[in-house]
């Protein structure tokens, strides 16, 4: 049932009337926020420490994507400069360099002018420079998201380019996509950091797996060839089988706390979140907020059902848990 499910939502994510009937309902906000951390950077700032509190590390992403207009993408900086200057006030801030700092921030080059016409990759990389400037003053780390295939290449040569300024600059390897165990392969050097995901688009069978087997085959080589490498593998998974066999992949390969991490998404399986940290793993909680949760949202009903089966209760109550 959950592959049958997958496509229509994903294709709803992509849809402007669905998204203009869904975020005007009251009662899709109230279970929105299950998953997304509010919508101001006071918000996010606040949730980001009770998480630090519980143990985990976090990734804050400030939810936005497929800006035309360049004055958002302009706006999308300066939210990300204000962001991090609240996180540099935090205790954690500004870990010694080359040791695992325990805040950071994730952002889309396509909410910073990846699509818009004529020089949008040039812009966007401008702008992540600036970012990466804020953050690195900071001491904060900053990760380039995935996005759907078609952007792949452009946002691999920008992350090339702007490591040989910042060489923690992460990014991140969705393996459902054919391509990506040579991306692993091209991308596992010293210094690099990668987070490896399952991957939460609507792709076709030729550049993308489709089935949950073939998906899954493919992030456990991916995980190899990462754990394999010089770099600092990022395991962001949910499925327990999946963090089973990245924990034996990590101990075959005798990597140290301190040299890799699980990553997991606000509000799923909070359990294991804290179950992983107490046992000496580094976990990074991945913190969405902002008012264009819709895309993020439907991504996660995709993946699971329990997820879509929550919001269905939801609407059914008016919201109430």
């Amino acid at each position: 049932m959950s592959a049958l499910l997958r496509t229509p939502l994903l294709a709803a994510a992509r849809s402007p009337r669905l998204r203009e009937l869904i975020t005007r309902m009251p009662v899709s906000r109230a279970v929105v926020t299950r998953f997304v951390a509010g919508t101001t950077g006071a918000e996010a700032v606040a949730t980001a420490e009770t998480v630090l509190r519980a143990g985990c590390f976090v990734s804050i992403d400030y939810l936005g994507e497929d800006t035309t207009d360049p004055a958002d993408a302009r706006a999308a900086v300066d939210h990300y400069r204000e962001l991090i200057a609240a996180l540099a006030e935090l205790p954690q801030a500004g870990a010694e360099a080359g040791t695992v700092r325990p805040l950071e921030v994730s952002l889309k080059l396509s909410a910073l002018g990846q699509g818009l016409p004529g020089d949008g990759p040039a812009i966007a990389a401008a702008h992540a420079r600036e970012v990466c400037l804020a953050a690195q003053d900071a001491g904060v780390w900053v990760t380039v998201d995935a996005e759907d295939h078609t952007t792949t290449d452009a946002t691999l040569s920008i992350v090339r380019e702007l490591r040989a300024d910042f060489p923690w600059l992460g990014t991140v390897l969705q393996a459902y996509l054919r391509r990506t165990e040579d991306d692993c392969r091209a991308l596992a050097g010293a210094g690099s950091r990668i987070r490896l995901c399952k991957g939460a688009y609507r792709e076709p069978p030729e550049v993308a797996y489709q089935t949950r087997a073939e998906v899954d085959a493919a992030y456990l080589r991916c995980l190899d060839i990462l754990t394999a490498g010089a770099g600092y593998p990022m395991v962001a998974s949910h499925d327990p089988r999946i963090i089973a066999a990245a924990g034996r992949a990590l101990h075959a390969a005798r990597r140290k706390p301190e040299e890799y991490e699980y990553q997991m998404l606000y509000g799923i399986r909070d359990d294991e979140q804290r179950r992983l940290a107490a046992g000496g793993h580094t976990v990074r909680v991945y913190i969405p907020y902002g008012d264009q949760w819709y895309g993020y949202f439907m991504r996660r009903l995709a993946e699971r059902p329990a997820n879509l089966a929550f919001f269905l209760r939801a609407l059914g109550t008016g919201g109430r848990r």
